[in-house]
C-alpha cells in the first residue's frame, strides 16, 4: 500500500530502508497501478502500456511470452541484464479457479469464495526469514551484486520481484482455496505500532455499492468481524511489509559494500495494495486507495534527495523512464510519460514530442471477485469510477481532500464534474466498447474450456474456491451458468 511510505500512513510500521530511499531520493505521492492484479498491473508496467490495449484482462491473460519488454530493449542497447523472483507478466499461469472465476463473473449468482481472512503467527522473536522464497531470490539478487554486477564493464539493470507482502494460501480450507492468511513473526509484529492502526469505518452491507457488495461477498468478508480480528489483520499486513522493507534493504547494503550505490538507480515499487479490511475487503481488485495506490520511491545518481512528488503517476509510467535513464529513444505508442523531469526536480515544460503529462491517471480491472468491468480516472483532489457501459452501474466520485478515506459518493452532488470526468475517461479509452469486449471474452473462454472438459465439467466447477457454496446447490448454479451462455 503506497500510503505506507509517506505521513501518517508510515506511522503504523518501521520501515527503515524505504525511510532511507526518501531521505537520499524522491517519493512520489500519487502513485496508481493501472489495474489493481498481479498479472495485468505487471503487463502495463513491463510493456509501457494501459490494459486495454494489452488485452491483459485478468491474471491468465498477461503479455506474449515474447513480447519486447524496456529489459529486452535496455539488454538490445548494451545493458547486461539479470532477473530474479516473481515476473507474473505473461499469459497462461495462475489456477483454474483464477481464470474461471474471472470468466463466470457476469453470471447471475453470489458464491463465497476463498477462505476468511485470518492471522497466523509462526516461530519467535527471533525468526526473521518467514517467505523463505523471497529470501531466497533476495540472496541470489546480492551475491549476483557482489559476485557479478562488480566486475561488469558496461552498465546493468537488475530486477527483483517479491511476494511479500501478500497474504499466503490458506491449506485449512483446501488447495483451491487461495490465500487469505496473514502470516509473519513475532519478530516482525514487534515493528508495528497497534496504537496507530486505524480500524477502517465500514458502510453496512444494505448501503454498499452493489460492486462492492458482490466483492466483499465473494471475498466472504461479510460475515461478522470483531475490531480485534480487524486490527490484527491490519497489524499482520504491516508486519509483512515490514520483512519486505528488510529485503530491500539487503540490496541497499550490497550496493552500497561494492561500492555501486553512488551509480546505480535504485527503484522500488508494487504492483498493487492490500485492501487490509478497509471498505470491507481484503485483497487487492478495487480501486479504492488500499488496493490502487502504489508506493514508488526512486534514488540515484542526478535523483533529486528528499522530494515529495504530488503528481499522479502509474506503473505504465516505468517504460519510458528506464529507456530515458539508458539514453534509449522512447516509442511514441506509450501510454506512460517518463518520470526523470520530475525526478530532476525540473519543471515539466522540456519541449518533448508527445507534450506535457496529463494531469490524471488510468486504473481499469477485469478479472475475478468484481462482477464489472471497473475504470478509474483520478486527477487533481478527485477520483472518478465508472463501470461497465457507465449507465447500468451507478459511477462512484470521491473527494480525496475532503474525504481520504473515500466512504461518502458525491456522484450524485457534483453532476457537472461526473460529466467533466467521464468526457476525459472516454477520449482515452471507448469503456463500454472494452466492457463489451471483455464480456465476449469471457463467454468464449469458459466455453472452451467447459468443451475441453466434456462430462467432467460440472466435477471440476463444483471443486474451485466457492465448492462449499456450490455444493449446496448445484443445479441452480448451472442453470445460471447455461443461462448466461
Amino acid at each position: 500500500d503506497g500510503r505506507l511510505t509517506f505521513y501518517p500512513g508510515n506511522r503504523t510500521v518501521d520501515l527503515p530502508f524505504i525511510n532511507f530511499m526518501k531521505r537520499y531520493g524522491t517519493v512520489f505521492l500519487n502513485a496508481y497501478t493501472n489495474s489493481p492484479i498481479c498479472c495485468p498491473s505487471r503487463a502495463a508496467m513491463w510493456s509501457g502500456l494501459f490494459t486495454h490495449l494489452t488485452e491483459s484482462w485478468n491474471n491468465f491473460e498477461g503479455l506474449d511470452p515474447d513480447y519486447v519488454t524496456w529489459m529486452d530493449l535496455m539488454e538490445k542497447h548494451g545493458y547486461h541484464t539479470q532477473k530474479y523472483g516473481k515476473l507474473d507478466f505473461t499469459s497462461g499461469h495462475h489456477s483454474v479457479s483464477n481464470r474461471v472465476e474471472a470468466w463466470t463473473r457476469d453470471v447471475d449468482f453470489l458464491l463465497r469464495q476463498e477462505g476468511r481472512p485470518m492471522v497466523n503467527l509462526t516461530g519467535d522473536k527471533k525468526h526473521v526469514r518467514v517467505m523463505e522464497a523471497d529470501w531466497r531470490n533476495t540472496d541470489k539478487a546480492v551475491n549476483w551484486i557482489k559476485e557479478e554486477a562488480i566486475n561488469l564493464t558496461q552498465p546493468f539493470v537488475l530486477y527483483l520481484g517479491l511476494n511479500l507482502p501478500h497474504p499466503y494460501p490458506s491449506p485449512y480450507a483446501g488447495e483451491n482455496f487461495g490465500s487469505s492468511t496473514f502470516l509473519t513473526s513475532p519478530y516482525w509484529l514487534e515493528k508495528v505500532t497497534y496504537d496507530a492502526i486505524k480500524i477502517p469505518r465500514w458502510s453496512s452491507l444494505s448501503e454498499m455499492h452493489p460492486v462492492d457488495y458482490y466483492s466483499s461477498y465473494t471475498k466472504n468478508c461479510t460475515g461478522e468481524f470483531t475490531k480485534q480480528e480487524v486490527r490484527n489483520i491490519r497489524a499482520f499486513y504491516y508486519a509483512m511489509c515490514a520483512e519486505t522493507d528488510a529485503m530491500l534493504g539487503e540490496i541497499i547494503s550490497a550496493l552500497r559494500d561494492t561500492g555501486l550505490l553512488k551509480k546505480t538507480i535504485v527503484i522500488f515499487t508494487a504492483d498493487h495494495g492490500e485492501l487490509a479490511m478497509e471498505h470491507r475487503q481484503f485483497y487487492k481488485m478495487s480501486m479504492y486507495e488500499g488496493s490502487s495506490h502504489v508506493p514508488l520511491l526512486v534514488m540515484g545518481p542526478g535523483m533529486k534527495e528528499q522530494q515529495q512528488i504530488p503528481n499522479v503517476v502509474s506503473l505504465v509510467d516505468i517504460y519510458p523512464t528506464m529507456l530515458d535513464i539508458a539514453g534509449i529513444p522512447v516509442p511514441q505508442n506509450l501510454s506512460g510519460y517518463s518520470l526523470i523531469p520530475l525526478l530532476r526536480g525540473k519543471a515539466e515544460n522540456k519541449v518533448t514530442t508527445r507534450g506535457p503529462r496529463p494531469s490524471w491517471v488510468l486504473s481499469e480491472f477485469h478479472g475475478c471477485n468484481v462482477n464489472s468491468s471497473t475504470y478509474m480516472l483520478r486527477t487533481g483532489r478527485w477520483k472518478y469510477i465508472t463501470y461497465s457501459d457507465g449507465h447500468s452501474v451507478l459511477p462512484q466520485l470521491f473527494d480525496l481532500t475532503a474525504d481520504p478515506d473515500e466512504l461518502t459518493n458525491v456522484a450524485i452532488k457534483f453532476p457537472v464534474i461526473v460529466h467533466s470526468l467521464d468526457k476525459i475517461l472516454r477520449s482515452i479509452v471507448n469503456y463500454p466498447k472494452v466492457s463489451s469486449s471483455v464480456q465476449e471474452y469471457n463467454k468464449r473462454q469458459f466455453t472452451s474450456w467447459k468443451q475441453s472438459l466434456g462430462q467432467n465439467y460440472s466435477n471440476v466447477i463444483a471443486n474451485l474456491r466457492w465448492h462449499q457454496d456450490w455444493l449446496k446447490e448445484p443445479k441452480k448454479y448451472e442453470n445460471a451458468i447455461d443461462k448466461w451462455l
